[in-house]
């Protein structure tokens, strides 16, 4: 089997595992408010980050080098997780992913302030073409938009600028900080708020609580995991393949038929952002492709950050094709 092909593999199986969470979080989400979801899994995954501090070499503090840059990060990253949450509980799965799916055509835009990225016209009109799309899902005056839909746009854009100032300070933070800052955010934040949405869990929903923690830290590993084996062209559009998930579980455990409109939609989306994948990865203008080096998971507060490993240079993105050419 080729190292492509295995990172695809391990890949794919990661963002079931993410689908997975994404479905335990949809059904305590019925029940429980998004800060009490999100305490718990943050909480539960402290034991799993402890263990990555005891295997982290790197010499150092724990003091942010950018610490601004850190900051905004970590409010950035607690408020995708809330509204995340959130619009997993209340929307259906097929639409929360489709607008989810629109963070790669954000982080295009937010490279030009943050990265100094030039953004030539063909992703100009895959960045416009997608954001038609997220239209297409929202049909606004049709159906009336939710606050459900403003929390996943709202969690769009912050998973994108949280992933973007990785792209922009991972080579010089570490690891770890990356990690332990928004955990400790979540932890606090969601705790304060806890005692005002507070409600007593069963054991068996803390055991949820625990399987969506195992979940996240199994799926993050395992697409280090891949993008250690794959080209990032080829690792990153495995992402989409949640869409599937989302359909099927959807229909099995929720009773949702994801709507022609959506499908249309989330159709328009995916297609901008592989365009986006796929000129970054054969070589189509950008320096620093913003998109394949920024594949943190949105919405997952205690999941791993692989974006700060990605830009220090562990993973693989051989551009697919030699052609330096924007036309």
């Amino acid at each position: 089997m080729s190292a492509n092909s295995k990172g695809a593999i391990f890949a794919l199986i990661a963002f079931a595992l993410y689908s997975t969470h994404d479905v335990f979080i949809k059904v305590l989400g019925a029940q429980y408010s998004p800060v009490q979801i999100v305490f718990f899994s943050v909480l539960l995954s402290f034991p799993l980050a402890t263990l990555m501090l005891m295997r982290d070499a790197t010499p150092g503090t724990l003091v942010p080098v950018h610490p601004w840059w850190v900051a905004l990060r970590t409010v950035a990253v607690v408020v995708t997780a809330f509204c995340a949450f959130y619009a997993f509980s209340v929307l259906p799965l097929t639409q929360t992913y489709a607008i989810l799916f629109a963070m790669p055509l954000l982080i295009t835009v937010l490279s030009i302030p943050i990265l100094g990225e030039t953004v030539r016209l063909p992703r100009w009109l895959a960045v416009i073409v997608g954001l038609i799309g997220v239209m297409v899902v929202l049909r606004p005056g049709a159906s009336p938009l939710t606050l459900g839909h403003v929390a996943a746009i709202v969690a769009a854009v912050g998973g994108a600028f949280a992933s973007i100032v990785v792209r922009r300070i991972g080579a010089e933070e570490r690891p770890v900080v990356l990690l332990l800052y928004p955990m400790v955010a979540n932890f606090l934040v969601m705790g304060s708020a806890l005692v005002l949405v507070y409600k007593p869990m069963p054991i068996e929903h803390l055991g949820m609580l625990a399987v969506i923690s195992v979940l996240a830290w199994g799926a993050g590993r395992l697409i280090i995991t891949a993008y250690q084996s794959g080209e990032a062209g080829v690792v990153a559009p495995m992402q989409y393949s949640q869409i599937l998930w989302a359909a099927g579980f959807g229909f099995l455990f929720f009773d949702e038929l994801p709507d022609a409109t959506t499908a249309v939609g989330a159709g328009i989306i995916i297609a901008s952002g592989l365009f986006i994948v796929f000129r970054e990865a054969r070589g189509g203008g950008s320096k620093t492709t913003p998109v394949l080096r920024t594949r943190s998971r949105v919405g997952t507060p205690s999941t791993l950050r692989l974006s700060g490993l990605m830009t220090r240079g562990r993973f693989r993105d051989k551009p697919l094709a030699k052609k330096d050419d924007d036309a």
